[in-house]
Order: C-alpha cells, then structure tokens, then sequence
C-alpha cells in the first residue's frame, strides 16, 4: 500500500474507532495500577477488534457470517455489562469498604468483557470496512488490517496516558463506579437505536 493508501487507512481508523477511545479511557481509568487488569483490557481490545476484522474479512469475500439486522441487538451486550457494573458498584459501596471495591472493580475487567464491549461497538466498523475491503481485495487488505492493528495498539496506549493524566485520573477513580455502567448502557442504547433493534 503506497504512503497515501496508508494516511487513508489511518484515517478510516480514526473515524471509526473515535467512541472506543471514550470506552478504553474508562476501562483503563479503573485498571490503574493494576499491570494485570491492564494486560487484560490491551488483551481484550484486541481481541474485539479482531473478530471484526475477522467478520469484515469474510464479508468482503461475499460470505455474510450475519444477517445485517442482527447486528443490532449486539448492543443487548454493553447494557448487560453495564447493568451488571452499576449492580457490582451498588453492591459494593453499600456493603464493603474502599479497598473491597476497588479489587472487586478490577476483577470485573476481563478479557471476555472488553472484547465483547468492542466487539458489540464495532457494527459501524463493520458496516465501513466490508465495501473497503472488498474493493481492495486479498492482495489489498493485508494492509489494512495491519495498519488497523498498529491504529489500536496506538489507540490503547493514547487512552492509557489520558487515563493516566493527574486530573483526568483523579475524576475517574472518584467517578469510575458511575462512569463504566453509564457509558456502556449508553453505548448499547446507541447501537440498538441506530440499528433499528426492536422497532427503534
């Protein structure tokens, strides 16, 4: 790929992964000091990413792993997890200490989940990159995809010094419990609404 085709893929990238850099902040804001919570959200987000290149692959290729009106309710994913960390929090909060919480929060941060959160967000990604992909064709998409990956190593390690920063990581261990169940629901919701899941 030529350095114009690259600057192209790159840009594709950010344009399709701007929400993932919101997500990744808060999954890092709550894995902060913990080298193991954080392996495992560069874990997962790699993982998610690709299985949508993987989906994306296959649908340039003419195969359609999923009818288009099932990606949709991928959305149903994030507000489980969401749900499931305002639960954690509440729970938490209300019976167990500070240190309590902040182990039982980091626990929660599994490969399992922030690959499924990234897989559920990457509908747009999909729908973008299918038509792409096919027009490059299997000699072009190589180069895509790696420049994709390189795009979310960078995209992880942008969010972690965000995260990282004195004041943005002050509000996010102050906030994090109310942060992560409201911007995955929200995630979700998005998802659900633009895909027009249940009528939306």
């Amino acid at each position: 790929m030529h350095l114009a085709g690259m600057v192209q893929a790159a840009g594709m990238f950010v344009a399709t992964n701007i929400d993932d850099l919101v997500v990744l902040m808060v999954f890092f804001g709550r894995a902060r000091g913990d080298r193991s919570a954080i392996v495992r959200v560069v874990g997962g987000q790699y993982i998610g990413f690709a299985a949508i290149l993987l989906v994306s692959v296959v649908g340039a290729l003419g195969v359609r792993l999923l009818p288009g009106t099932a990606i949709a309710y991928f959305g149903l994913l994030p507000i489980v997890f969401g749900l499931r960390a305002a639960w954690s929090a509440w729970r938490h909060r209300r019976g167990n200490d500070g240190e309590d919480w902040e182990v039982g929060g980091r626990a929660g941060l599994g490969l399992s989940t922030v690959a499924a959160v990234t897989f559920a967000n990457g509908g747009d990604n999909i729908g973008v990159y299918v038509p792409v992909f096919a027009a490059a064709g299997p000699s072009g998409m190589p180069a895509y995809i790696a420049t994709f990956l390189i795009g979310v190593g960078l995209w992880c390690v942008l969010s972690n010094r965000i995260a990282s920063h004195p004041g943005i990581a002050h509000a996010l261990e102050r906030w994090e419990h109310v942060l992560l169940p409201v911007v995955l629901i929200a995630i979700g919701i998005a998802i659900l609404v633009g895909g027009g899941a249940f009528g939306l």
